[in-house]
Protein backbone atom coordinates (compact mmCIF):
# COMPACT_ATOMS: atom_id res chain seq x y z
CA UNK A 1 0.00 0.00 0.00
CA UNK A 2 2.77 2.57 0.58
CA UNK A 3 4.06 2.12 -2.53
CA UNK A 4 0.86 2.25 -4.21
CA UNK A 5 1.22 5.83 -2.13
CA UNK A 6 4.19 7.09 -3.28
CA UNK A 7 3.78 5.45 -7.37
CA UNK A 8 0.26 7.64 -7.04
CA UNK A 9 2.23 10.62 -5.77
CA UNK A 10 4.97 10.76 -8.18
CA UNK A 11 3.02 10.08 -11.59
CA UNK A 12 -0.39 11.81 -12.58
CA UNK A 13 -3.71 9.92 -14.13
CA UNK A 14 -1.60 10.07 -18.04
CA UNK A 15 1.40 8.49 -16.17
CA UNK A 16 4.09 11.44 -16.39
CA UNK A 17 5.79 12.78 -13.46
CA UNK A 18 3.55 14.55 -11.40
CA UNK A 19 3.53 18.64 -10.78
CA UNK A 20 4.10 17.69 -7.20
CA UNK A 21 6.30 15.30 -6.97
CA UNK A 22 8.37 17.22 -10.10
CA UNK A 23 8.11 21.25 -8.23
CA UNK A 24 10.20 18.85 -4.47
CA UNK A 25 12.62 17.29 -6.31
CA UNK A 26 13.39 20.54 -8.98
CA UNK A 27 13.95 21.90 -5.96
CA UNK A 28 16.36 19.77 -4.56
CA UNK A 29 18.22 19.09 -7.41
CA UNK A 30 18.52 23.01 -7.64
CA UNK A 31 20.14 23.35 -4.64
CA UNK A 32 22.50 20.66 -5.30
CA UNK A 33 23.16 22.79 -8.65
CA UNK A 34 24.26 25.75 -6.50
CA UNK A 35 26.57 23.98 -4.50
CA UNK A 36 27.91 22.72 -7.54
CA UNK A 37 28.52 25.93 -9.15
CA UNK A 38 30.65 26.97 -5.26
CA UNK A 39 32.74 24.37 -6.19
CA UNK A 40 33.31 25.14 -9.99
CA UNK A 41 34.25 28.54 -9.03
CA UNK A 42 36.42 27.66 -6.17
CA UNK A 43 38.40 25.08 -8.09
CA UNK A 44 38.65 27.02 -10.55
CA UNK A 45 36.87 24.45 -13.16
CA UNK A 46 35.53 25.20 -16.83
CA UNK A 47 32.52 23.36 -17.70
CA UNK A 48 30.49 23.53 -21.21
CA UNK A 49 27.35 21.85 -21.69
CA UNK A 50 25.84 21.40 -24.90
CA UNK A 51 22.16 20.72 -25.89
CA UNK A 52 20.76 20.05 -28.90
CA UNK A 53 17.55 18.13 -30.31
CA UNK A 54 14.88 18.33 -32.17
CA UNK A 55 12.55 21.37 -32.30
CA UNK A 56 10.23 21.47 -29.43
CA UNK A 57 11.92 18.60 -27.63
CA UNK A 58 12.36 20.77 -24.79
CA UNK A 59 15.81 22.08 -24.67
CA UNK A 60 15.35 25.43 -23.11
CA UNK A 61 13.28 24.31 -20.94
CA UNK A 62 15.67 21.98 -19.42
CA UNK A 63 18.04 24.98 -19.87
CA UNK A 64 16.24 27.62 -17.93
CA UNK A 65 15.51 24.99 -15.09
CA UNK A 66 19.66 24.43 -14.74
CA UNK A 67 20.45 27.99 -14.97
CA UNK A 68 17.60 29.97 -12.78
CA UNK A 69 19.10 29.15 -9.48
CA UNK A 70 22.61 29.21 -10.24
CA UNK A 71 24.54 33.15 -10.47
CA UNK A 72 24.22 34.58 -14.09
CA UNK A 73 27.68 35.77 -13.30
CA UNK A 74 29.31 32.44 -13.69
CA UNK A 75 26.74 30.53 -15.44
CA UNK A 76 26.08 31.95 -19.21
CA UNK A 77 23.61 30.42 -21.71
CA UNK A 78 24.79 30.84 -25.24
CA UNK A 79 22.40 31.32 -27.73
CA UNK A 80 23.55 32.03 -31.08
CA UNK A 81 21.80 33.82 -33.60
CA UNK A 82 22.27 32.63 -37.33
CA UNK A 83 25.86 33.71 -38.57
CA UNK A 84 26.39 37.25 -40.01
CA UNK A 85 28.05 37.84 -43.40
CA UNK A 86 31.48 38.28 -41.57
CA UNK A 87 31.09 35.00 -39.44
CA UNK A 88 30.09 33.17 -42.51
CA UNK A 89 33.47 33.93 -43.86
CA UNK A 90 35.20 32.98 -40.97
CA UNK A 91 36.45 29.87 -39.54
CA UNK A 92 33.66 27.80 -38.43
CA UNK A 93 34.05 26.58 -34.89
CA UNK A 94 35.46 30.60 -34.48
CA UNK A 95 32.49 31.70 -33.33
CA UNK A 96 31.87 29.42 -30.76
CA UNK A 97 35.36 29.81 -29.44
CA UNK A 98 34.52 33.13 -27.68
CA UNK A 99 32.12 32.04 -25.26
CA UNK A 100 34.10 28.74 -24.30
CA UNK A 101 34.54 29.53 -19.90
CA UNK A 102 37.25 30.64 -18.10
CA UNK A 103 37.83 29.49 -14.78
CA UNK A 104 35.07 29.03 -12.56
CA UNK A 105 32.67 29.25 -15.33
CA UNK A 106 29.69 26.92 -16.44
CA UNK A 107 28.63 27.82 -20.22
CA UNK A 108 25.52 26.40 -21.26
CA UNK A 109 25.01 26.34 -25.17
CA UNK A 110 21.56 26.18 -26.25
CA UNK A 111 22.49 24.88 -29.35
CA UNK A 112 26.20 24.78 -31.21
CA UNK A 113 28.23 24.06 -33.59
CA UNK A 114 26.18 21.19 -34.05
CA UNK A 115 23.95 23.50 -36.15
CA UNK A 116 26.14 22.35 -39.14
CA UNK A 117 25.11 18.64 -38.76
CA UNK A 118 21.82 19.53 -38.09
CA UNK A 119 19.68 22.43 -39.58
CA UNK A 120 21.98 23.74 -41.60
CA UNK A 121 22.95 20.03 -42.93
CA UNK A 122 18.91 19.45 -43.38
CA UNK A 123 18.33 22.30 -44.53
CA UNK A 124 20.85 22.98 -46.98
CA UNK A 125 22.18 25.91 -45.30
CA UNK A 126 25.79 24.26 -45.96
CA UNK A 127 27.98 22.88 -48.99
CA UNK A 128 28.80 19.10 -49.00
CA UNK A 129 32.40 19.92 -48.66
CA UNK A 130 31.76 22.10 -45.39
CA UNK A 131 29.50 19.42 -44.12
CA UNK A 132 32.29 16.46 -45.00
CA UNK A 133 34.52 18.78 -43.44
CA UNK A 134 33.06 19.60 -40.27
CA UNK A 135 32.55 15.68 -39.48
CA UNK A 136 36.42 15.53 -39.60
CA UNK A 137 36.93 18.45 -38.09
CA UNK A 138 34.32 18.27 -35.09
CA UNK A 139 36.00 15.55 -32.87
CA UNK A 140 39.74 17.00 -33.42
CA UNK A 141 37.86 20.37 -32.04
CA UNK A 142 36.56 18.68 -28.74
CA UNK A 143 39.26 16.92 -27.88
CA UNK A 144 41.30 19.99 -28.18
CA UNK A 145 38.58 21.13 -26.10
CA UNK A 146 38.70 18.69 -23.78
CA UNK A 147 42.55 18.51 -23.43
CA UNK A 148 43.07 21.96 -22.73
CA UNK A 149 41.07 20.98 -19.45
CA UNK A 150 37.27 22.45 -20.30
CA UNK A 151 34.64 19.56 -18.92
CA UNK A 152 32.74 18.78 -22.11
CA UNK A 153 28.89 17.57 -21.54
CA UNK A 154 27.06 17.08 -24.96
CA UNK A 155 22.96 16.30 -24.34
CA UNK A 156 20.67 14.84 -27.32
CA UNK A 157 16.90 15.88 -25.81
CA UNK A 158 14.56 13.13 -27.96
CA UNK A 159 11.52 13.36 -28.76
CA UNK A 160 8.97 11.60 -30.37
CA UNK A 161 7.01 12.13 -33.71
CA UNK A 162 3.86 12.28 -32.10
CA UNK A 163 4.89 14.62 -29.00
CA UNK A 164 7.07 16.89 -31.22
CA UNK A 165 3.65 17.44 -33.31
CA UNK A 166 1.59 18.13 -30.26
CA UNK A 167 3.74 20.86 -28.95
CA UNK A 168 4.13 22.36 -32.47
CA UNK A 169 0.15 22.65 -32.49
CA UNK A 170 0.19 24.03 -28.78
CA UNK A 171 2.71 26.77 -30.11
CA UNK A 172 0.92 27.71 -33.09
CA UNK A 173 -2.31 28.35 -30.92
CA UNK A 174 -1.31 30.02 -27.77
CA UNK A 175 0.19 33.53 -28.17
CA UNK A 176 2.26 33.19 -25.26
CA UNK A 177 3.62 30.65 -27.26
CA UNK A 178 3.96 31.31 -30.61
CA UNK A 179 7.46 33.20 -30.81
CA UNK A 180 8.69 29.40 -30.57
CA UNK A 181 7.84 28.40 -33.50
CA UNK A 182 10.41 29.98 -36.18
CA UNK A 183 10.38 29.69 -39.97
CA UNK A 184 12.75 27.20 -39.67
CA UNK A 185 10.11 25.10 -37.78
CA UNK A 186 7.64 24.95 -40.19
CA UNK A 187 9.99 24.52 -43.18
CA UNK A 188 11.14 21.23 -41.28
CA UNK A 189 7.63 20.14 -40.41
CA UNK A 190 7.74 17.33 -42.85
CA UNK A 191 11.80 16.47 -42.82
CA UNK A 192 11.15 14.07 -40.20
CA UNK A 193 13.12 11.54 -41.19
CA UNK A 194 15.68 13.41 -42.96
CA UNK A 195 16.81 14.83 -39.50
CA UNK A 196 16.87 11.48 -38.06
CA UNK A 197 19.39 10.18 -40.61
CA UNK A 198 21.70 13.79 -40.06
CA UNK A 199 21.64 12.55 -35.90
CA UNK A 200 22.55 9.18 -36.67
CA UNK A 201 25.36 10.52 -39.23
CA UNK A 202 26.28 13.17 -36.43
CA UNK A 203 26.61 10.92 -34.02
CA UNK A 204 29.17 8.11 -35.82
CA UNK A 205 31.53 10.65 -36.05
CA UNK A 206 31.25 12.55 -32.86
CA UNK A 207 30.33 9.94 -30.13
CA UNK A 208 33.76 10.17 -29.06
CA UNK A 209 35.13 8.77 -26.01
CA UNK A 210 36.56 11.97 -24.90
CA UNK A 211 33.21 13.92 -25.40
CA UNK A 212 30.35 11.23 -25.79
CA UNK A 213 27.13 12.15 -26.41
CA UNK A 214 23.91 11.60 -23.67
CA UNK A 215 20.45 11.03 -25.07
CA UNK A 216 17.94 12.51 -22.51
CA UNK A 217 14.20 11.00 -23.67
CA UNK A 218 11.80 14.19 -23.39
CA UNK A 219 8.41 13.09 -24.26
CA UNK A 220 7.88 13.54 -20.41
CA UNK A 221 9.35 16.99 -20.01
CA UNK A 222 9.82 16.92 -16.11
CA UNK A 223 10.96 13.58 -16.42
CA UNK A 224 13.55 14.62 -18.77
CA UNK A 225 14.35 17.14 -16.68
CA UNK A 226 15.27 15.88 -13.49
CA UNK A 227 17.44 12.93 -14.78
CA UNK A 228 19.33 15.60 -16.68
CA UNK A 229 20.30 17.62 -13.77
CA UNK A 230 20.64 14.17 -11.84
CA UNK A 231 22.97 13.49 -14.55
CA UNK A 232 25.00 16.24 -14.92
CA UNK A 233 25.39 16.54 -11.17
CA UNK A 234 26.81 12.74 -11.34
CA UNK A 235 29.34 13.86 -13.80
CA UNK A 236 31.19 16.50 -11.94
CA UNK A 237 32.37 15.13 -8.65
CA UNK A 238 31.81 18.19 -6.49
CA UNK A 239 32.14 19.11 -2.70
CA UNK A 240 29.71 21.19 -0.78
CA UNK A 241 31.83 24.30 -0.08
CA UNK A 242 28.53 26.41 0.03
CA UNK A 243 29.23 29.59 2.68
CA UNK A 244 27.93 29.84 6.12
CA UNK A 245 24.36 31.34 5.89
CA UNK A 246 24.72 35.62 6.68
CA UNK A 247 24.06 37.00 9.56
CA UNK A 248 23.22 40.58 9.08
CA UNK A 249 24.35 43.72 11.35
CA UNK A 250 21.43 45.55 12.96
CA UNK A 251 20.90 48.29 10.83
CA UNK A 252 22.10 51.62 11.38
CA UNK A 253 19.19 54.79 11.89
CA UNK A 254 20.20 57.96 10.89
CA UNK A 255 17.93 60.52 12.48
CA UNK A 256 18.79 63.29 10.85
CA UNK A 257 17.15 62.09 7.35
CA UNK A 258 13.99 63.69 6.09
CA UNK A 259 12.23 62.20 3.32
CA UNK A 260 10.62 64.19 0.15
CA UNK A 261 7.12 64.73 0.54
CA UNK A 262 5.17 61.52 -1.33
CA UNK A 263 3.42 64.04 -3.41
CA UNK A 264 6.25 64.69 -5.47
CA UNK A 265 6.73 60.73 -6.44
CA UNK A 266 5.95 59.35 -9.28
CA UNK A 267 4.44 56.23 -8.09
CA UNK A 268 2.82 53.23 -10.47
CA UNK A 269 -0.49 53.18 -9.83
CA UNK A 270 -1.99 50.07 -7.54
CA UNK A 271 -4.14 48.84 -10.59
CA UNK A 272 -4.07 45.17 -8.26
Amino acid sequence: MKEDKEADKKYNKHGLISRTFYEEELSKLQKELVKLQYWVKQQGLRVVIIFEGRDAAGKGGTIKRISEALNPRGCRVVALEKPSDREQTQWYFQRYVSHLPAAGEIVIFDRSWYNRAGVERVMGFCTEDQYQEFLRSCPEFEKMIVRSGILLLKYWISVSDEEQEKRFRERAENPLKRWKLSPIDISSWNKWVEYSKAKDEMFKFTDIKQAPWYDVQADDKRKARLNCITHILSMIPYKNVMPEPIVLPPRKINDNYVRPPMSEINFVPNVY
